[in-house]
C-alpha cells in the first residue's frame, strides 16, 4: 500500500483519499489544538515563573553576599584607619618615653552594659604588660590595665566607678580628682578641687602624673588629655568645686588602643 501510493502520481486514488481524511480531521486538529494550547501556554508560564523565582533567589543570595562583603570591606578599612592612627600615636613625641615599649592591641570584646566598664586587649604578660599600665587612643585615656593574661588583658575605662585618675587644669594648674558620677547620670567629674583654685569652663584636662609633695598620687603618666570642663559650680556647703568633665574617648567604639608599658618601676603610693 505504501509503495502504491509513493509510486501514484499526485493526482491518484490514495492521494485523494488522504486529502480528504486530512480535511475531514482539521476541524479535530484545530479543536485539539485550541485545547491543548492553554496547558502548553499554563506549562510555560508555570516553568517561566519557576524559573524566575530561581533567578530571583540567586540574585537576593548575591546581593546578601555583596553586602556583606561591602560591610566587612567598610569595617576592614575603618580598623586600618584606627590602627594607623595608633602606629603613628606610638612614634609621637608625646610618648616618646615609651616608644620601644608601648604595646599596640586590638579590643576583642567592648564593655557588655554600664555596669561593666572594661573591655579586654589582645595583649598580656607576654608582651610586658603589668598590671596598673595606662591604656590610651589617639584621643586620650581610656583606663589602666587591672588584669593580666598570658596573651590577653583586662582594662578598666576610665568610666568604671572605681576608677580615679589624679588629673589637673591645663590651663591654671588646679589639681583634682577624675571620677565617674556615683549617681544614675553617666557623667565625669574633676572632683577635690579646691575652691581657692580657678577652673573654667572650656579647660582641658590632663592627666597630673606623680605629683612631688601633693596629697594626691596617681599611677597614670603625666601630661595624658582626659577631656574638657563642662561645667564649674560650687555650693557653700561642699568644701570642693563641682567641675564637670566630657572625656575625648569614644569608649563605645574602641578598636585598637595604646598599652604604655614600661620597664620602670611603679611609683610608690601612699
Amino acid at each position: 500500500m505504501i509503495t502504491v501510493y509513493f509510486r501514484e502520481s499526485p493526482n491518484g486514488s490514495l492521494h485523494g483519499f488522504q486529502s480528504a481524511g486530512a480535511t475531514v480531521l482539521r476541524p479535530f486538529e484545530i479543536a485539539a489544538d485550541r485545547i491543548a494550547r492553554p496547558f502548553h501556554d499554563a506549562y510555560n508560564w508555570t516553568a517561566d515563573v519557576f524559573h524566575a523565582k530561581q533567578e530571583n533567589k540567586q540574585l537576593r543570595q548575591d546581593v546578601k553576599k555583596w553586602r556583606q562583603q561591602a560591610i566587612q570591606s567598610s569595617v576592614t578599612a575603618q580598623e586600618v584607619v584606627q590602627l594607623r592612627k595608633v602606629l603613628k600615636l606610638k612614634r609621637s613625641p608625646a610618648y616618646a618615653d615609651y616608644a620601644k615599649t608601648a604595646v599596640t592591641a586590638e579590643v576583642l570584646s567592648n564593655p557588655v552594659s554600664q555596669f561593666d566598664q572594661t573591655i579586654v586587649i589582645a595583649a598580656g604578660r607576654s608582651d610586658h604588660i603589668r598590671v596598673y599600665d595606662a591604656v590610651v587612643t589617639e584621643d586620650g585615656l581610656v583606663g589602666q590595665v587591672t588584669k593580666v593574661f598570658h596573651d590577653t588583658a583586662l582594662v578598666t575605662l576610665l568610666t568604671d566607678k572605681e576608677n580615679n585618675v589624679t588629673a589637673k587644669d591645663h590651663q591654671t594648674g588646679a589639681i583634682g580628682v577624675v571620677r565617674h558620677s556615683q549617681g544614675p547620670e553617666d557623667l565625669l567629674f574633676l572632683d577635690r578641687v579646691e575652691k581657692n583654685k580657678v577652673v573654667y569652663k572650656g579647660d582641658l584636662v590632663m592627666t597630673a602624673g606623680q605629683q612631688s609633695g601633693h596629697r594626691l598620687s596617681s599611677v597614670y603618666p603625666r601630661n595624658i588629655p582626659i577631656g574638657r570642663v563642662t561645667k564649674v559650680g560650687q555650693t557653700d556647703v561642699d568644701p570642693f568645686q563641682d567641675v564637670q568633665v566630657m572625656p575625648y574617648v569614644d569608649f563605645t567604639s574602641l578598636q585598637f588602643v595604646l598599652v604604655l608599658a614600661s620597664n620602670e618601676p611603679r611609683p610608690k603610693m601612699p
